[in-house]
């Protein structure tokens, strides 16, 4: 097997056999979504006009809860300067936790994402776009707060430094997923909004593993 076969099993053996891999995502977006129409009010249209960007909205923000302990768990057992002298490059063991973040909460969060937009008042049709939308958007996610949690390594409070750091960057792939599920729903020309939705998560899949090399590296001297 591959070194990076092994470091993708390494991560998902450590998202499940601790704090419950993404249960306790999966239960925040289900308590969003269940406030949601206390906020938005009791009247159907109103909240099917917004169960799109409001399902987009809180799958977002429910990628946040994993992030923080993406890489301060090694850093904090030793086992990140383990990474950073072994054989395979930093930049890896850093592709690998954002892979198996992706795939233990952001792939769990984006299959959810069609139940929560139609519980809100989405039409049904919309399901497969919103699916695709949040699969590709989910992946921006995880690989973009993967910089956020490297760049807060160390620090106190850095699940709220993750979030100020990592929020604004957030905002074009909720404006894209949301655009192109609208879109599809009015019948007007959605694919271009999810092409750069797509654009949006490789470029960070990309270079994400670089920027979060060097700023463990950084923490680490």
């Amino acid at each position: 097997m591959s070194g990076l076969g092994v470091l993708i099993r390494r991560e998902l053996a450590l998202s499940w056999g601790r704090g419950g891999g993404p249960m306790l995502a999966l239960a925040f977006y289900l308590c969003m979504a269940t406030m949601l129409p206390l906020a938005a009010g009791p009247e159907p249209a109103r909240l099917a006009a917004v169960a799109p960007g409001s399902a987009w909205l809180a799958l977002a923000v429910s990628s946040l809860l994993s992030l923080e302990r993406l890489f301060e768990r090694d850093y904090e057992d030793g086992a990140l300067d383990l990474l950073s002298l072994g054989p395979a490059p930093l930049e890896a063991a850093s592709f690998a936790k954002c892979l198996a973040q992706w795939i233990t909460t952001g792939a769990p969060l984006a299959l959810l994402a069609p139940v929560v937009a139609t519980a809100l008042g989405a039409p049904l049709r919309l399901a497969p776009v919103t699916l695709i939308a949040a699969l590709a958007g989910g992946l921006g996610f995880s690989f973009c707060g993967g910089v956020g949690a490297a760049l807060s390594l160390g620090s106190r409070r850095g699940g709220v430094l993750i979030a100020v750091i990592v929020l604004p960057l957030f905002a074009p792939p909720v404006i894209f997923g949301a655009g192109a599920i609208e879109a599809y729903a009015a019948g007007l020309p959605w694919v271009n909004a999810l092409l750069f939705l797509v654009a949006y998560s490789l470029a960070f899949v990309g270079l994400g593993p670089f920027a979060m090399a060097a700023a463990c590296r950084n923490a680490l001297s």
